[in-house]
């Protein structure tokens, strides 16, 4: 089944082909520049971008792919989670071609195509394993039974961890993308040099709180106008302790649930050093760890169709009426 898919959550757009769980494309057009001056993304602008590049995109995808629009078999799109606003550009296109052609349409969630990217690097990976997704908005650890057999464990109850680095790095005055800056200007410091604390939280042992770790931050900066001349000491130690966060939740579940293996993934995924922290970790434990390629930890189409592709082979299609979700969690099919 060649399967186009369709991303466009946030200011990633993406287009990608996917056929038996094989990528044969995956086009992804960044809007960092766009952004950069606000310190972050604009929803209107973001879906506006959206609206200008998406027909592109997707000819390049098609193109990667060595086929043409009339050769697609079906369609996945993002439904959510994600900014309406820029949902509704990809859902508006990606419905086109079941219209015309009377195509099959799967709508996906965001959260899910992270959760099973591994597959497009692992076709073989084996159910179940415990999944971490870290991003800019969600931060989840879950059970992945089977596909569509999920099982919440715990959810960051303020602060996404990718938020989290991004506020820190607004506060440090570096630039947007602030993620990728903290992690960059991080491997100059020494993350035992100021430590941060790191939350507990009394609504469940596998949940997570990020919100007191920015605060402490932004106190310490004003406490200490001169930290900022040890700006790599500081983005350390605070990417330490989300790490630490990351890993210690996870650690617990592994033994809770007796795990064997586990996945990072989401756009925290991409960090180096938590990428290290959860080999760590793995060897620690010893059970496998699958963590995407960084270019599947961003927001891309790719794992979209995968997950619509899976979808369809059971027989759950979408209709036309498909509409977009804002806030939308990890949901088992039926």
């Amino acid at each position: 089944m060649l399967t186009l898919g369709i991303e466009t959550s946030c200011d990633e757009t993406s287009a990608a082909v996917v056929s038996d769980r094989k990528l044969l494309s995956n086009i992804i057009a960044s809007q960092d520049e766009i952004h950069k001056k606000f310190g972050g993304v604009v929803p209107e602008l973001a879906g506006r971008r959206h609206l200008e590049v998406i027909s592109g995109v997707v000819e390049s995808a098609l193109s990667q792919a060595g086929i043409k629009m009339d050769q697609v078999e079906a369609v996945a799109v993002t439904k959510g989670p994600g900014l309406v606003v820029c949902l509704l550009v990809g859902l508006g296109f990606a419905k086109a071609l079941p219209w015309s052609r009377q195509l099959p349409l799967s709508g996906v969630n965001h959260l899910e195509g992270h959760l099973l990217s591994v597959f497009l690097e692992n076709p073989q990976m084996q159910f179940p394993f415990l999944g971490l997704i870290a991003s800019g908005g969600h931060t989840i650890l879950c059970l992945a039974e089977d596909w569509g057999r999920y099982k919440m464990l715990g959810q960051t109850l303020d602060d996404a961890a990718g938020e989290a680095l991004d506020k820190a790095a607004k506060v440090l005055g570096l630039p947007y993308p602030g993620g990728k800056e903290i992690d960059r200007v991080s491997k100059q410091g020494n993350p035992k040099a100021i430590r941060f604390p790191i939350a507990f939280t009394k609504h469940s042992e596998l949940d997570l709180s990020f919100s007191g770790l920015k605060t402490a931050l932004v106190r310490y900066v004003k406490e200490h106008p001169e930290s900022k001349d040890h700006l790599p000491d500081l983005a350390a130690g605070f990417q330490e302790a989300v790490v630490k966060a990351l890993v210690q939740k996870t650690d617990f579940a592994i033994d809770k649930f007796k795990i064997k293996s586990m996945v990072l993934s989401g756009g925290v995924a991409a960090n180096q050093r938590l990428r290290s922290a959860c080999e760590e970790l793995a060897r620690k434990k010893g059970i496998s760890v699958s963590i995407p390629s960084f270019r599947l930890c961003t927001d891309n189409a790719g794992m979209i169709a995968l997950v619509g592709e899976e979808k369809l082979k059971r027989g759950l299609k979408d209709a036309l009426t498909l509409d977009a979700r804002a806030v939308l969690p990890l949901e088992n099919w039926k």
